[in-house]
């Protein structure tokens, strides 16, 4: 009996060490969904919903929340001017560049003095609480119809005391200046003559557009259809087409060129694409775009502002586009810098950038349609075309002092498809969600890898009242998506 019962110890003790020896295995990797704490041996065993690099990315964009002075706090932004207090006068600010202005807060609108946009502007009787403009209670001596046979506008100048009314596609070919004096107003049929395509003012390469308008008397682009006399509303969106600008400068197309959406290609007035950043296409200043956004051609809606590898020499100041029914503004291409601009009740993206813009914008307002549903992103961007993502110039603008108003099932900004960018000093309030950055698990570029090379920065910003207040970290304001 003594015997068995030794036997016995020595045979339970010696498995025990093999046991032990063995460990327990099982998925050893916390970042795979059936990990396991307890396990002392990998088994290889681990399965992932979301690839381990992915959330490696998203851990470290998250971390870049605060890491790059990114604060969630309350702007304290004037629900009737847009004015900044509190959290918008404190905190950390990036220095802009040289050729911008540096300010003392977040946002674009100065706590105290003139806001840049009263009077002038659609979007001054937006924020008081209107959805509809003042009634301009405009006369005109004469109304003059303008249809392109081809020839362009030729050298002219539009005058305050007629109207003007777009019927169809009308171009400043190149040599051609178009001069607008300030006060003046231009309409656009929404079914042209002979056409089922809605009317647009197109600046050709070669051409120049010299708008310039002033706070007391603005240059109006609207619809056949608005009166302005305070009855078209915001929300009456797809009227016209818009404004197109084309330009120079390069875009990173594989072929180098190429056609504006909704002009046949074999019209060669609707060529963008060169090798001049500098170029220059004109003046834009105190210009209102509003109700536009309907189709040219080809089903496609355009936006009120296109701007098609527009150079550098182009001056672009106090803009805005308001109830157009696609994107606000775009840039396709291009150096262009742009102040003072509006997007407001848009119904799609805000703002747009592709195939490899590199422009400086400063002082912009994104004023969303508060209707759930009604807009898409504050900022869309893109860095190339989808047959040439890595092309170069990669897409790496600049962005500061933007205030950033949302609804409730809208993102602030998605970067994909290669794009680079930077957003600095501004404020982003209202939306659902923040900012979102593409991760291409079989490509070797893409924004996330921008961002870890620096060209995608989103530094020293305000966050407030994302999806109702909910979201509040790093984790819930940047993330990652993988594909």
């Amino acid at each position: 009996m003594k015997t068995k019962n030794l036997f016995t110890l020595l045979m339970t003790a010696g498995l025990v060490v093999a046991l032990t020896s063995c460990g327990k295995k099982g998925c050893m990797d916390p970042y795979a969904d059936n990990y396991n704490a307890e396990a002392t041996k990998d088994d290889e065993s681990c399965t992932y919903t979301t690839s381990k690099e992915a959330q490696l990315a998203e851990e470290e964009f998250a971390a870049a929340f605060a890491g790059s002075g990114n604060v969630v706090t309350d702007p304290g932004v004037s629900t009737t001017s847009l004015t900044p207090s509190g959290g918008a006068t404190t905190g950390t600010l990036s220095t802009p560049p040289v050729s911008m202005t540096a300010t003392t807060y977040h946002g674009a609108v100065a706590p105290s003095g003139a806001v840049w946009f009263e009077g002038w502007s659609f979007l001054d009787n937006i924020v008081k609480g209107n959805t509809t403009d003042v009634d301009r209670a405009l006369t005109f001596a004469d109304t003059v119809t303008i249809k392109d046979d081809g020839s362009g506008t030729g050298t002219i100048t539009l005058k305050k005391d007629t109207l003007y009314i777009l019927d169809g596609l009308v171009f400043v070919n190149d040599g051609q200046t178009l001069t607008i004096e300030a006060g003046t107003v231009i309409k656009g049929k929404g079914t042209p003559t002979g056409s089922d395509n809605a009317s647009a003012l197109i600046v050709a390469q070669g051409g120049k557009i010299m708008a310039n308008g002033t706070a007391a008397a603005p240059i109006i682009m609207t619809a056949e259809a608005d009166n302005l006399d305070g009855t078209s509303t915001a929300t009456t969106r797809g009227e016209w087409g818009g404004l197109i600008i084309i330009g120079k400068a390069f875009a990173n197309l594989s072929t180098g060129t190429g056609s504006v959406e909704g002009i046949p290609t074999s019209e060669t007035r609707g060529s963008y694409g060169g090798t001049n950043d500098d170029d220059n296409s004109g003046v834009i200043n105190y210009v209102s775009i509003r109700h536009g956004g309907s189709d040219i051609g080809a089903g496609n809606e355009i936006n009120g502002l296109s701007l098609y590898t527009v150079g550098s020499g182009t001056e672009i100041d106090y803009v805005e586009v308001v109830a157009n029914k696609d994107d606000g503004i775009e840039w396709f291409g291009g150096t262009v810098n742009v102040s003072h601009f509006i997007s407001a009740y848009c119904g799609d993206d805000a703002l747009d950038y592709d195939e490899g813009f590199r422009g400086m914008q400063q002082f912009g307002v994104i004023y969303q349609d508060p209707t759930a549903g009604e807009a898409d992103r504050g900022g869309e961007h893109d860095g190339g075309p989808s047959d040439c993502e890595d092309c170069t110039p990669f897409a790496n603008p600049k962005f500061y002092n933007i205030t950033s108003i949302g609804n409730s099932e809208s993102r602030a900004i998605t970067f994909r498809d290669n794009a680079g960018g930077e957003y600095h000093n501004s404020i982003f309030i209202n939306y659902e969600k923040g900012v979102d950055v593409e991760f291409l698990l079989e490509t070797s570029q893409d924004s996330y890898k921008q961002f870890q090379d620096g060209n995608l920065k989103v530094m020293n910003n305000i966050f407030f009242n994302i999806e109702g207040g909910a979201k509040t970290t790093g984790e819930d304001l940047f993330t990652v998506s993988a594909q």
